[in-house]
């Protein structure tokens, strides 16, 4: 009998993390970002991956050259060839040598002092994607365009009826993934919707998927790097992955 999609994915045991942390002109956050992971995670961090690009300001540059010496050993600085965000990301997948990954933010836009809880949910199943949510508690968006918020509901509304699954928020990219999942996925996007694509695909691939809460804040440092006007091109993605067969989201194309 031919195996599964989420079979052919499963993930037996929780070894390490590599931490994947694109940088463009962060320097203070990002290392309060590591030294705050190192702080309450640091047995657990197999490696962080530092993605650096043509735009990377030489502040944040300096930054980097801080946490080498800081950490010696642990950081591992990656020059990305794909454009953007999502291409950042999808190369370091492939440099990740640890069994687990965590997507995070340089910014502290996402909250590092989640990642334990994090860890904690993918040792008792390290099958599962371990998602964080800013729709769990009321009060979890500080400082978000009322606009955007509103918009942002409703999408998450949609297109979680439209994938039928219990998540809450679909498009936050601050996640905790098996290796292997990450690394077998046919990945499509290089902007930000590569994020959604990132727990579309292993819904449609019937990856288990679980969310803890989390509080956002806006960036205090750099500029966001995502227009609201680009946030519709997430609807592409959305609609198309959802009616395409597994073999087609693989890399290899069976299922």
């Amino acid at each position: 009998m031919a195996l599964s999609a989420s079979d052919l994915l499963t993930t037996e045991s929780f070894e390490g993390l590599s931490v994947l942390l694109p940088v463009i002109d962060e320097s203070a956050s990002l290392k309060k970002t590591v030294e705050i992971l190192m702080r309450d995670c640091s047995a657990d961090i197999h490696e962080f991956l530092i993605l650096i690009c043509k735009k990377t300001h030489a502040d944040a540059l300096a930054a980097v050259e801080e946490l080498k010496n800081q950490y010696p050993g642990m950081i591992v600085v990656h020059d990305q060839v794909l454009p953007f965000v999502g291409g950042a990301y999808r190369e370091s997948f492939d440099l990740a040598t640890a069994s687990h990954v965590l997507l995070i933010a340089s910014d502290l836009e996402t909250d590092p002092r989640d990642a334990a809880k994090m860890i904690a949910e993918a040792k008792k199943d390290p099958n599962k994607i371990i998602c964080t949510s800013r729709w769990l508690i009321k009060g979890s968006f500080k400082g978000y365009n009322p606009l955007k918020l509103v918009s942002n509901w409703a999408f998450q509304k949609f297109f979680c009826a439209l994938y039928g699954t219990h998540l809450t928020d679909m498009t936050f990219g601050y996640r905790l993934f098996p290796t292997k999942v990450v690394q077998s996925i046919k990945w499509d996007e290089l902007r930000h919707p590569f994020f959604f694509e990132t727990i579309i695909k292993p819904i449609q691939l019937g990856v288990p998927v679980m969310e803890i809460p989390t509080n956002w804040v806006p960036r205090s440092e750099g500029e966001s790097h995502n227009s609201f006007f680009r946030n519709f091109e997430y609807f592409r993605p959305g609609l198309k992955v959802r009616f395409e067969s597994q073999s087609a989201l693989l890399r290899n194309g069976k299922s």
